[in-house]
């Protein structure tokens, strides 16, 4: 059972050092960095976190694979692999499908997509020369010169049903999105069907105090509309100390291996350290 911290979008990106090394003498197992379009890049932010940290492992969550051409996306996390090993988590999703538009970037089939980027990317990890003639991904006969030695896991950020499925079958973990509460997790994780240590990160959004839920709110309506859902269905770690580390325990017990939070506010690190002394 790993607690990870969530490095918000809407923190500035100078503050991410800091924020790291406080993390990094903390309980706390992961810090994970985002990327959403207009706001910063995944792979930069993660490079940042692992070289002002010496303990933590650094999750991306995610790349969206239509931004990523597979092999400089494996040429990148090889080399933060081999700088800093053992200590990096790589997600790749389908991105925000507008987003996507916007930035000029959507695919005809983000399933095929999703799946040939994380086979190729896997594969060029592990060392391998790889040509794909995909529907959607194209590489004649490319390597890496440097792979790590210790190739890091490869984590899909998906929702849907067949995109679950799908993670299940070609990636190493699945990374849900905040608001899936205990109690929907169980056919989620049926869905996606691994076996074996397949890693299973669900993020969650944490505020404590006594007017976290009314704070929260723009938020559950944001991740409502998101996930098609009431907003009062948005399952969240706020309230109390004790209310909050509840809500992480029964996200473990219901079979997540990484609870990762993502605090909000201007100064997230205090919903942290409450947290953690309720752990």
């Amino acid at each position: 059972m790993r607690l990870g911290v969530v490095f918000d979008r809407d923190l500035p990106p100078e503050s991410l050092p800091r924020f790291a090394r406080e993390l990094d003498g903390t309980a706390v197992s992961d810090l994970w960095v985002v990327e959403d379009l207009g706001w910063t890049g995944a792979i930069s932010s993660a490079a940042t976190a692992l070289a002002a940290t010496a303990r933590l492992r650094v999750g991306i969550g995610i790349t969206p694979a239509p931004l990523r051409n597979p092999m400089l996306l494996a040429m990148e996390l090889a080399n933060l692999a081999r700088l800093h090993p053992g200590r990096l988590a790589a997600g790749i999703g389908h991105g925000v499908q507008e987003w996507m538009r916007q930035a000029g970037a959507a695919a005809s089939s983000p399933l095929s997509l999703l799946e040939e980027t994380i086979t190729s990317v896997r594969a060029l990890l592990r060392g391998e020369t790889v040509t794909v003639h995909g529907r959607e991904v194209s590489l004649d006969g490319v390597r890496l010169v440097h792979p790590p030695a210790e190739p890091p896991p490869v984590l899909a950020g998906v929702v849907s049903p067949r995109s679950l499925a799908l993670s299940g079958r070609v990636a190493q973990g699945t990374i849900l999105p905040e608001g899936l509460g205990p109690e929907r997790l169980p056919p989620v994780i049926e869905r996606i069907g691994a076996t074996g240590d397949h890693e299973v990160v669900a993020f969650v959004y944490l505020c404590v105090g006594d007017d976290a839920r009314e704070i929260m709110r723009p938020a559950a309506e944001q991740q409502a509309a998101f996930l098609r859902v009431a907003p009062e269905e948005v399952a969240m770690a706020v309230g109390s100390p004790q209310e909050a580390s509840a809500h992480v325990r029964a996200l473990w017990q219901a079979g997540v291996t990484t609870v990762a939070v993502r605090p909000v506010g201007a100064d997230p690190l205090f919903h942290v350290h409450r947290l953690l002394s309720a752990l």
